[in-house]
């Protein structure tokens, strides 16, 4: 994969975090190519979801740079909603607006971004009802796409959990990002509904999309990852391809963390 892209999609260099006297992220360096599939594991603690929440902007990083077409998102002059736009956001707890119904949910963020670049509160009324129409249209066909269609105008709080986390992914493709974020989608599922979720973000591997998953998931991240990386203690410990990683692992801490997960 590496080797076919010039240019990664996104670009790590040096990355900390610290929280207080907490040392989370010490001088990470990792390239995610575009349509690469990227699974992090490690244990509780490691730093992954920090490592995540880094890369779409909701941590500031301590030190390091995180390049994402081109600008840094570590640099404070940069306009990190322009770039958010194109980094979707997926989370354990679905994090889905209970006031609001499910198709609104899809379309809150895109409607906003279309009406904000066509004048905002000076937009005409006849574009904005234009731009609804057709974020309207995006957001059922998201939905019939996840067999979902006919829960466009319930709330959030009479859906399974699998259903709220198949429609917080599609909120996040509502926004045509370049590459997805899933922070951990299925730990908060029951076991029955864990399958379903998994089966739709496959199906977006397979179409090609850019992804980094931090998961628990040892056979999915087997499955579907082009690379696996092992976290612990704050750093990047092994990345290898699954065959590699999971069949022959070359450090002492992950063969000892997969002895106790596989």
């Amino acid at each position: 994969m590496n080797g076919t892209a010039n240019q990664p999609l996104l670009e790590v260099k040096g990355l900390c975090k610290s929280f207080g006297d907490l040392e989370v992220l010490k001088s990470i360096d990792q390239n995610i190519y575009k349509g690469e599939k990227v699974a992090v594991i490690g244990p509780s603690g490691s730093g992954k979801s920090t490592f995540l929440r880094c890369l779409n902007c909701m941590e500031d990083p301590t030190g390091g740079s995180i390049f994402f077409g081109g600008e840094d998102l570590a640099d404070m002059k940069v306009d990190i909603n322009k770039h958010r736009e194109n980094i979707g956001m997926v989370f354990q707890q679905f994090n889905l607006f209970n006031n609001k119904n499910v198709i609104e949910n899809i379309m809150l963020a895109p409607v906003h971004l279309r009406i904000k670049k066509a004048g905002g509160l000076f937009a005409p009324a006849a574009v904005k009802k234009q731009i609804r129409a057709e974020e309207k249209e995006k957001a059922l066909a998201l939905l019939r796409r996840i067999g979902l269609e006919e829960k466009a105008n319930v709330y959030p709080s009479t859906l399974s959990g699998g259903q709220k986390q198949r429609i917080a992914i599609v909120r996040a493709l509502a926004m045509n990002p370049q590459v997805m974020l899933f922070d951990e989608p299925t730990s908060a599922l029951d076991p029955e509904m864990v399958g379903e979720v998994l089966d739709l973000i496959k199906e977006l591997a397979n179409e090609g999309m850019t992804m980094v998953i931090v998961t628990h998931e040892m056979g999915f991240a087997r499955e579907v990852a082009d690379r696996v990386l092992f976290m612990d203690g704050g750093i990047i410990a092994e990345d290898a391809p699954p065959a590699e990683l999971f069949g022959n692992p070359q450090n002492p801490r992950t063969k000892e963390f997969l002895s106790k997960v596989l």
